[in-house]
């Protein structure tokens, strides 16, 4: 059978299109990651190298699924060689991964070392902190984490520090926060270190300003395909368009109906201006539902029809079979949490895998009550976000590593120079990176020796064992290991999970040794909260619905449907903006369409917030559903009220 006879019309519309610019508009559910891969692959088989294709998404999640498909389908081909590192396939990765990609590759042109250091939003968190102190200011009247927002806020449009100080003026806040992000690059710049936003910002700053380099990507890459394009921000957005050069082969995959993250800068106008952005450019709708029921595609559709900024279309289904909505009245929060376990728990002893239910909440506040009700009820569950490379001993682990082929990162140096106790205080460290050592006795200058020993048989080993054997000999010569050993049951866990890592580790000794290490360190600092699921636990997953976007499950909660919680309103606020309404309902537009057989919704009449009690109104979305499509549940005793 011929690849493309797989598809739906509209999806092989989009797959055998070849030149020049297309949208495909993915509904929700339509399988978007199938059109994509078989596009990929047409392209290859009407001979597009594969080493000339681009594809980038948001999640690792995403990307990891789209390669695994791609490989699948090459390797069915015997014309094509491929092998275990990935070589012989398209670039597939995430935006952050990307830039990271570009700055190890040329980041030398804008004076950005190789092995520079991803600090994490902790990282980037103390090294604000320690701004804010050293500037003098007060960190009520500044909070370092607003003043990081705002700095994460403005990378994220594509301005610089010294831009931002330019426009400052003698505006009071501007030119303090102007003074904070100063000292903050500079510190940055001092330890070999880049946050979160300069992973697509100075790669972003280094095309505009070397016509080389953004010649030499656009000559790679002259297949270019944007996943998620509604959740892109200006940095992003940039990020392609110089990427795609005047060829204009760039294949933008989104769901305006779907961008729910404009908090963090995206702007959904970049998809509803693709068509501008590229005069010419073909469009095809993929409406076809592959996941939910009709009942839950009739409410969804019910919802996101009022929205007024958005492209028009409405998904459908073959299937036939279609449970109604539940709606359950809780009392309180705890009485909404009671009927969700218990609900669970009867779908469980209906045979049911705890790992095919989820249960969506606004905010994470939520899950409290959840997690109670959950306990009580004996049922397993996993709370979405609780990644293996967030564990201290984990993050113990890889700072050992960077700090060895990175010393100057301050953060790390501080993190681990005392794991297990060495006895280097804060003053001895202060020296150290002062270049004041000169001063230290002569026992804190063979402690200081002993320290530095380590990190070079540590750069040692990351250059020349593969990346398995570097984590085996970190646990070993730091002392970990028998620390460990000799601790409490806590720390045997901890030794247990650094193990773990070793394990973990392997996947990346195909790699050359530097090579392999640099890729560990990389997924671990852009790991997310989804790849707390890539160990399948077979429980009842909780999550909010922000968190749920991409994944899909059979039985789905919807929990807190409540006015001015969803619709989320903000403390203070009186109203809320029309975009910001537009942005809820399409919140519960996302929620809606996780859900694969049946959805439950529920709310509370009565909610404790922040320690008061606030009587609540049942959520405008509840009646925006046609009330044929829905079901009250009764409030009855469920015959199991726990699992065995």
């Amino acid at each position: 059978m011929d690849y493309l006879d797989e598809l739906n019309p509209a999806q092989k519309e989009a797959a055998i299109h070849k030149d020049g610019p297309l949208l495909i508009i993915a509904g929700a559910g339509t399988g978007k990651t199938k059109t994509l891969t078989h596009r990929i692959i047409h392209l290859i088989k009407n001979g597009v190298a594969p080493e000339n294709i681009l594809a980038i998404t948001f999640t690792n999640k995403e990307a990891k699924e789209m390669k695994e498909r791609v490989r699948s389908m090459l390797e069915t081909d015997p014309t094509f060689q491929l092998d275990a590192r990935g070589f012989g396939l398209p670039f597939l990765s995430t935006f952050h991964s990307l830039g990271v990609y570009i700055l190890k590759e040329s980041g030398k042109h804008i004076d950005i070392p190789r092995h520079f250091t991803i600090l994490d939003k902790n990282g980037s968190l103390s090294v604000v902190k320690a701004v804010v102190k050293a500037e003098g200011l007060d960190p009520k009247q500044f909070p370092p984490e607003r003043m990081l927002w705002t700095i994460s806020r403005q990378k994220g449009d594509l301005i610089t520090a010294e831009e931002y100080a330019s426009k400052a003026g003698n505006q009071y806040f501007p030119r303090i926060l102007s003074s904070i992000w100063l000292a903050y690059e500079k510190e940055l710049a001092k330890q070999k270190a880049l946050d979160f936003d300069d992973l697509i910002l100075k790669p972003v700053l280094l095309l505009q300003k070397n016509e080389a380099v953004r010649e030499y990507y656009q000559n790679k890459w002259q297949y270019i395909h944007i996943d998620e394009y509604q959740d892109t921000n200006t940095s992003q957005y940039e990020l392609t368009t110089m990427l795609v050069g005047h060829k204009k082969n760039v294949c933008a995959v989104g769901d305006g109906d779907q961008c729910i993250y404009s908090w963090r800068g995206a702007d959904f106008k970049n998809i509803l201006n693709f068509e501008k952005d590229y005069s010419g450019a073909k469009i095809v709708k993929l409406e076809q539902n592959y996941r939910s029921t009709q009942t839950i595609l009739a409410a969804a559709n019910d919802i996101i029809k009022k929205n007024k900024i958005r492209k028009e279309k409405k998904l459908f289904t073959k299937k036939t079979e279609s449970e109604k909505i539940a709606l359950f009245e809780a009392i309180d929060e705890g009485d909404e949490a009671l009927f969700v376990a218990r609900k669970a728990a009867e779908l469980i002893n209906e045979k049911i895998a705890p790992k095919d239910i989820a249960v969506l909440y606004r905010a994470n506040f939520q899950s409290r009550a959840l997690e109670e009700a959950f306990l009580s009820l004996n049922i397993p569950y996993q709370v979405l976000g609780v990644k293996f490379f967030d564990r201290k001993e984990i993050k113990d682990i890889l700072a050992f590593i960077r700090t060895g082929l990175n010393p100057d990162n301050l953060h790390d140096v501080k993190r681990v120079v005392n794991v297990p106790p060495r006895g280097i205080g804060k003053v001895t460290l202060a020296k150290m990176f002062a270049g004041a050592e000169e001063t230290l006795t002569p026992a804190m200058k063979e402690r200081v020796a002993k320290w530095r020993a380590l990190l070079d048989c540590i750069k040692e080993t990351a250059v020349n064992k593969k990346t398995s054997e570097l984590i085996k000999f970190v646990l070993k010569e730091t002392g970990l290991e028998e620390y460990y050993k000799k601790g409490s049951d806590d720390d045997k866990e901890r030794l247990e999970n650094i193990r773990e890592l070793v394990t973990l580790a392997t996947k990346y000794d195909i790699f050359a040794p530097e090579d392999g290490v640099e890729k560990l360190l990389t997924d671990a600092a852009l790991a997310t909260d989804q790849d707390s699921l890539e160990k399948e636990e077979n429980a009842v997953k909780l999550m909010t619905v922000h968190a749920s976007k991409g994944l899909e499950f059979p039985f789905v909660f919807i929990t807190g449907l409540e006015g001015d919680l969803f619709p989320h309103k903000k403390m203070g606020e009186a109203s809320v903006k029309e975009d910001q309404e537009e942005e809820e309902r399409r919140l519960f537009y996302v929620a809606l369409t996780r859900a694969e057989k049946k959805i439950f919704l529920s709310y509370a009449s009565f909610r404790t917030i922040f320690g008061s009690k606030q009587i609540n109104v049942p959520s405008e979305f509840i009646t925006d559903i046609d009330e044929s499509f829905m079901e009250l549940e009764e409030r009855e005793e469920i015959t199991t009220h726990y699992l065995e």
